[in-house]
């Protein structure tokens, strides 16, 4: 047993044997076919690994000679198991000295299994040769939701037959590096590495750490070396090879590159430009100078999924790579956050193995969420907190959902989820929350510089945290962690006699647990805020509170930390008050999307005051909801309509209120469909095609003929989107 595990409180130990127990008696449940995970087995651990590697485009392989450095973990052996998958071999042997002494093996495509020449101590490092084939095309492999594909190595559009550019790159998430080169394919592995590539010398080359030589050679081609001094793990090995522009930039003295097609090179900037900001905030907010040597952020064309944090050098799918006017539309600064957030949790510090995923990838969400607030204030920050609450929410059932860290899945794609990203990183927050800014930041920073470039689990962050603030973590950890679901609060307000009286029932599922919920409570009373504090610990439980006089409105958890959901009784008028009163994001969006169900006058009162509302999500939402037949409200709803629709920075609440106007029939915003057609903003040119094809179909043709192609291109797959609004 790990000694952390010994550390834990009772109830924390009886929770991981149970964990275990339903693991080990998956078989015997024929509607659970999961495996029990643990931390990969180590027998010996990687210390460097040397690459040299070449590419045949025609037959799609890599020709590699590797110089792998090892070491035994802790026990003498004379075996070495390496993952190899679909790969020939030409030679492999043992560096003594400069001498390669043959070594026997055996090999069964997935695994590769070596004899050493003798036993060896872990106080012994050893140096094994391979020379092999990679042929990553020819491997049967399948993704998943989140990796479509798990080949490694990609060529793409290798013959220059189609349309698109000669590009060559890398996955290696989850365990796919193995696929373009031998290794322990493990995230508790970590190594060194040296990377060279030769390729075309009108190529571009990008690997993890520093490009510390290149070399001219014979026939046209270049040899690249990029060495990273500091370990990490194999699945955050990366290569890239293509006719790239690059752009650079610095932070703190290191260099900060964008890799893109040279047609998008001109707005390297405006895509990434927040770059050099984002990492002067996570380093400062963490207390953890950026680590690695430099950071390069490459787009890259058909990639199997959204982006990859590899170390140093992130990887992003080309809907990243835009041009001026694409964004004017939208960008892709939440992923830029998220892959940055990625290299000092993920890559500094990595989750030593899947199951401990929440430790990659809640961190990063987490990071997006306070990026925003940096940037944009806390109304963005609560926003993006939202989102990512909902997403969970959709995930799951009358509170029933997956364990944060599971310690058994199906595959391990299948821990790439809401689960993992959203909840998580709502889980943090609200620890973030109830721990304080100063403890909590302290946390992660010793977390971080404790754990520096090996790898953590979730215990390790509660000892952190329980190092930094004397105070036991383990019962937010066993619930939110190591349990599964969320609470439903099923809540009852009312007042007699001076008091204010709160019932709360948790509803969800029985067979989820019951929920230890600390949250507070404002009572506006008389225009005044008063707050309280209360305990939920119980299925049903009753609070009263003396007050001065009935409250006008009550906000159950006004932090909106709840990682759940509140169903309670509140009316038109309540929504309307806690609107305007208590506007925090999370009940601005409440009361708006109450309002749209309810369709009452007062709720569109509601819906008017969200047309000026400072996100234009809400704005969008309000747009979509008002009802323009409503006789007392149309004057003044048209208005702030037609002035999004004219004036909005947000293209999309544009597009959204042109299509509102056109949705009347009235002819006078023909002249609003013709003015949006001549905009910029795609959004907004198909939505003046679409509010013209209601209003005067017999002129669309006759403008359509007025755009190019280009404009053609973009809006055609967005007049469909768009003309459903009503």
């Amino acid at each position: 047993m790990n000694k952390l595990f010994l550390k834990c409180t009772v109830f924390s130990f009886i929770a991981l044997v149970s964990i275990k127990m339903d693991a080990q008696n998956a078989d015997k449940n024929t509607d659970e076919l999961a495996v029990y995970r643990v931390t990969p087995l180590k027998i010996n651990d990687l210390v460097n690994t040397k690459l040299d590697v070449s590419f045949d485009y025609g037959k799609r392989y890599l020709y590699g000679k590797e110089w792998l450095t090892l070491k035994p973990h802790f026990y003498e052996t004379d075996a070495l198991t390496l993952d190899a998958k679909g790969m020939d071999f030409k030679e492999i042997a043992i560096m003594v000295g400069k001498e390669k002494i043959p070594l026997k093996y055996t090999y069964d495509t997935e695994q590769l299994f070596i004899t050493l020449n003798r036993k060896y101590k872990n106080t012994e490092k050893y140096t094994i040769y391979i020379d092999y084939t990679a042929k990553p095309n020819e491997l049967k492999v399948k993704g998943s939701e989140a990796i479509t594909d798990a080949k490694g190595l990609y060529f793409i559009n290798p013959d220059g037959k189609e349309d698109k550019p000669v590009q060559i790159w890398t996955q290696g998430e989850t365990e796919a590096s193995s696929a373009w080169f031998p290794t322990i394919d493990k995230p508790n592995q970590k190594t060194t590495s040296e990377i060279s590539m030769t390729v075309e010398a009108k190529y571009t080359t990008l690997s993890n750490g520093k490009l510390i030589t290149q070399k001219a050679n014979k026939k046209g081609t270049r040899t690249d070396t990029w060495k990273m001094d500091m370990p990490h793990s194999p699945y955050l090995f990366m290569m890239a090879v293509g006719d790239f522009k690059i752009f650079k930039e610095s932070y703190n003295g290191k260099e900060v590159s964008y890799y893109l097609e040279p047609k998008y090179a001109p707005y390297a900037k405006q895509i990434f430009g927040k770059t050099p900001d984002m990492m002067n905030f996570y380093s400062k907010m963490l207390g953890v100078e950026y680590p690695w040597v430099k950071y390069a952020q490459i787009v890259a064309r058909d990639y199997v999924s959204g982006a990859m944090e590899n170390t140093s050098a992130t990887l992003h799918g080309e809907y990243v790579q835009k041009t001026e006017r694409e964004l004017l539309d939208e960008n892709g600064e939440s992923t830029i956050a998220h892959e940055l957030f990625h290299q000092w949790f993920g890559d500094y510090v990595t989750a030593e193995s899947w199951s401990n995923l929440t430790m990659n990838e809640s961190f990063a969400t987490f990071g997006e969420v306070l990026w925003h607030g940096h940037d944009a204030g806390q109304d963005a920050e609560d926003r993006s907190r939202y989102e990512k609450l909902q997403n969970y929410l959709h995930s799951s059932k009358n509170g029933m959902s997956p364990v944060l860290s599971r310690f058994h899945y199906k595959e391990r794609d299948d821990m790439f989820d809401n689960i993992s990203y959203s909840k998580g990183s709502i889980i943090l927050y609200a620890l973030k929350n109830q721990m304080g800014d100063a403890a909590f930041f302290k946390s992660l920073n010793h977390y971080l510089t404790t754990n520096a470039f090996k790898n953590g689990e979730t215990h390790q962050l509660r000892l952190a945290m329980e190092d930094v603030t004397g105070k036991d973590w383990s019962p937010y950890f066993n619930q939110w962690y190591y349990q599964k679901g969320n609470p439903i609060l099923e809540i009852q307000y009312g007042y007699a006699n001076g008091q204010a009286t709160i019932a709360v029932k948790q509803t969800q599922d029985s067979s989820v647990q019951t929920f230890s919920l600390p949250l507070k409570v404002d009572f506006y009373v008389n225009g005044t805020k008063i707050r309280k504090d209360i305990l939920i610990e119980k299925r049903e439980q009753n609070f009263s509170f003396d007050v001065p006089a009935k409250p006008d409105f009550i906000d159950m958890d006004p932090d909106k930390i709840l990682v759940g959901q509140i169903i309670d009784s509140k009316k038109v008028a309540d929504y309307l008050y806690q609107y305007k009163n208590a506007p925090s994001y999370y009940n601005r969006m409440e009361a708006i999307k109450f309002a749209i169900k309810d369709k009452s006058h007062d709720a569109q009162l509601i819906l008017l005051a969200g047309l000026g509302d400072q996100q234009d999500d809400l704005r969008k939402l309000s747009i979509k909801g008002v009802d323009l037949g409503d006789s007392q409200i149309k004057e003044a709803a048209l208005k702030s309509v037609l002035n999004i629709a004219k004036k909005d920075k947000n293209t999309t609440a544009r597009a959204v209120a042109i299509m509102k106007l056109a949705a009347t029939g009235d002819i006078i915003y023909k002249e609003l469909m013709q003015e949006s057609i001549k905009n910029q903003s795609y959004n907004v040119i198909a939505a003046g095609i679409c509010g013209l094809t209601k209003l005067a179909p017999d002129e669309t043709d006759k403008a359509l003929i007025t755009l190019d192609e280009d404009t053609k291109k973009h809006i055609t797959p967005l007049i469909k989107k768009i003309s459903s609004v009503k």
